[in-house]
């Protein structure tokens, strides 16, 4: 189901549109009840628009230190996921998402704990501009958090399921060591996937030993996406 929730002839740019979905998702926002946040920077966007109403939720649940320290600098209480039994919903962006909402995330490299705040919501809204809707998941590299004595061998199961296909997995690196993680881990990103089954492929990833998450976002799938074109934000809901 499609509804334009703005319409206008006039062009957006990119930060725009993430502020214009970022202040969209405000309507998702239960009053009285806790918010699952996400990260990146549409997100961002999100979190500055909740500044303007946080006198009406508790607080909220953030899946990233650095969401954390913007909450906390904007006066929004964050709880720890320990210290909630659900949310009503969590907000986030994605890096894709396709016609049933299935996502891949992770570009941000914090798929771990986005995933762990997601399967405490009762709702994914995912925020994000048009460039992320695909028709087949997959053209964005895969983030795949893993223990680092695991990583080579699940890299080779990455390229051994391409054959000649030509997949291929290799550690994200920052300042020239392995980028380490949120949760002290390493990140695979796996370039020339096409996921044709995101079900199937996120448990079946999930079942390899040393892989802590896989940024396919299928079981965690979105509700509703908020896309921003340049007509304005449109809702798309699965």
């Amino acid at each position: 189901m499609t509804t334009a929730a703005a319409s206008s002839a006039s062009q957006y740019s990119q930060d725009e549109l993430k502020t214009l979905v970022g202040q969209a998702a405000l309507k998702y926002v239960v009053p009285g009840e806790i918010v699952g946040v996400g990260t990146g920077s549409t997100v961002n966007k999100f979190i500055d628009a909740l500044a303007t109403v946080k006198d009406s939720i508790p607080g909220a649940v953030s899946s990233s230190v650095a969401s954390t320290e913007r909450l906390k600098a904007l006066g929004i209480k964050v709880l720890d996921a320990n210290e909630v039994q659900r949310l009503a919903v969590y907000i986030d962006g994605a890096d894709e998402i396709d016609g049933k909402g299935y996502m891949v995330k992770g570009g941000g490299a914090a798929l771990t704990r986005e995933k762990i705040v997601a399967a405490l919501a009762d709702r994914f809204v995912c925020i994000a501009d048009e460039s992320k809707r695909v028709d087949v998941l997959g053209a964005f590299p895969l983030p795949v958090e893993v223990i680092p004595m695991a990583a080579g061998q699940i890299a080779r199961r990455f390229e051994a399921l391409g054959g000649q296909s030509g997949i291929h997995a290799q550690i994200r690196m920052k300042d020239g060591a392995p980028l380490v993680t949120d949760n002290g881990q390493h990140i695979l990103d796996v370039r020339g996937l096409k996921i044709a089954d995101p079900l199937a492929f996120e448990s079946e990833v999930n079942q390899w030993p040393g892989v802590v998450t896989v940024g396919v976002f299928a079981h965690q799938k979105a509700a509703v996406c908020l896309l921003g074109t340049a007509r304005g934000v449109q809702t798309l809901e699965y």
